[in-house]
């Protein structure tokens, strides 16, 4: 049983000591976030909008519209891809998200939930992590959306 456990341990320890020092200082910062999104719909083609963000992940951003579900409580449900390009030039990378909404209309949708979750980007978000909630409303007749986001974002400082 000891030896067992010496092994484990000396897998451990070579293990951490194969590791780059880098990854002993780096540590995560996390922040809270929020601001408002706005686009335009079948700016780039059909199913994507193009638009500003502003507040804290302040830039251009799109989202793609992949999937579109009536749901059977009555409310439809989109997944969207999104991509956002900040102010000074850095990606954020989101994971496919899927809003649930309410129909107002024959073309206008109430945001009843939207979960985003990011998953990385590039510069400053490169190894980024956050999760953020979204309200709001999308006109499909006019192609206009609106979005009021909040949440947190965690970023990785050090070397």
């Amino acid at each position: 049983m000891k030896t067992q456990s010496f092994t484990k341990f000396a897998v451990l320890i070579a293990a951490l000591a194969t590791m780059p020092l880098s990854a002993f200082s780096q540590t995560r910062h996390c922040s809270s976030v929020g601001g408002t999104i706005s686009t335009d719909l079948a700016v780039v083609d059909q199913s994507t909008t193009l638009g500003t963000a502003t507040g804290d992940l302040k830039g251009a951003v799109t989202a793609a519209i992949l999937n579109v579900t009536p749901n059977s409580d009555g409310t439809v449900s989109f997944t969207v891809q999104h991509h956002l390009v900040t102010e000074s030039g850095d990606s954020i990378s989101f994971s496919p998200a899927t809003a649930v909404t309410m129909p107002l209309s024959q073309t206008r949708y109430a945001i009843i939930s939207y979960p985003v979750h990011i998953n990385g980007g590039t510069g400053k978000y490169a190894k980024a992590r956050g999760d953020m909630d979204s309200i709001g409303e999308v006109d499909l007749g006019s192609g206009q959306t609106v979005f009021r986001y909040s949440g947190t974002v965690c970023l990785v400082t050090g070397n």
